[in-house]
Order: C-alpha cells, then sequence, then structure tokens
C-alpha cells in the first residue's frame, strides 16, 4: 500500500525544518551545507544536517543525521512517512545510496522531496531504492 503524500502545508513545514537545520551542518571542507527533515507517522518532525570530518569516510550525511536523532529520541519503532532534502547550492541532491537503505528500513513506503535537475522532485524510495531491504 502506497503511503499518503503528505499534504502541501506539511510539505512546506518539511522543506522548511530542513532549510533550518542546514544553517548548522558543519562542512568545512566541502563546504556543501545539507539539511534534512524527516516525517513520522506519528507527525513529529525531526531534522538533520551534514557533518563532515577530516576523515572523509567518517562524514554523516544530513538524512541520516535525522534519522539516527529520531531513533536517539523516539525509539527504533519509528517509521518515516516522508523526507525533505534541501542544499545551499541549489544543485540537484537526492539521497545518497546509503541514506536511501537507511530511510528503506525506517521508511519502507516512504517518500522523498528533493532538488532534481529541473526543479523540484519527489519520489517514492523503491524508486530510487528498488531493491531495498530489511531483515524484520
Amino acid at each position: 500500500m502506497r503511503n499518503k503524500k503528505p499534504s502541501i502545508e506539511m510539505q512546506a513545514k518539511l522543506l522548511r525544518s530542513a532549510k533550518t537545520v542546514m544553517k548548522n551542518a558543519h562542512a568545512p571542507y566541502s563546504k556543501f551545507r545539507v539539511g534534512a527533515a524527516v516525517l513520522l507517522s506519528n507527525g513529529k518532525i525531526v531534522s538533520g544536517c551534514n557533518v563532515e570530518n577530516a576523515s572523509y569516510g567518517m562524514t554523516n550525511c544530513a538524512e541520516r543525521t535525522a534519522i539516527f536523532s529520531a531513533v536517539a529520541r523516539l525509539g527504533p519503532k519509528i517509521e518515516i512517512r516522508a523526507v525533505s532534502v534541501v542544499n545551499d547550492q541549489g544543485v540537484p541532491c537526492s539521497p545518497c545510496g546509503a541514506c536511501r537503505q537507511v530511510i528503506y528500513e525506517f521508511g519502507p513506503d516512504a517518500i522523498i522531496f528533493f532538488q532534481g535537475s529541473k526543479g523540484p522532485k519527489q519520489a517514492h524510495i523503491t524508486q530510487l531504492l528498488p531493491e531495498g531491504f530489511r531483515l524484520q
């Protein structure tokens, strides 16, 4: 069963949350600030930003920061309905592969809103990650 798309008002609220938290990004190396906001099935919104590290492999994306914050705050039974992703460069920016799998883990029916090459775009997580899996 497909997730009911969040209302226009909720989409706007998600976008605002992502833009606000993007300003907190720690991006001294790439200078590419990213913000993400996650809408949970209980109606709560949790946001996160990218956090870079001098050891690039230790960098954490905004989407995973938001999801991990939601788990830390509310526990592992969260269910993601939607994710909004923004960046400060105005360039196309969909979630990376690692983030797609983490989104799928907690939201196999999630809708993702992001900047595409021709403007704002939305996609169901299974469009972005056709072979996502869960061990539950």
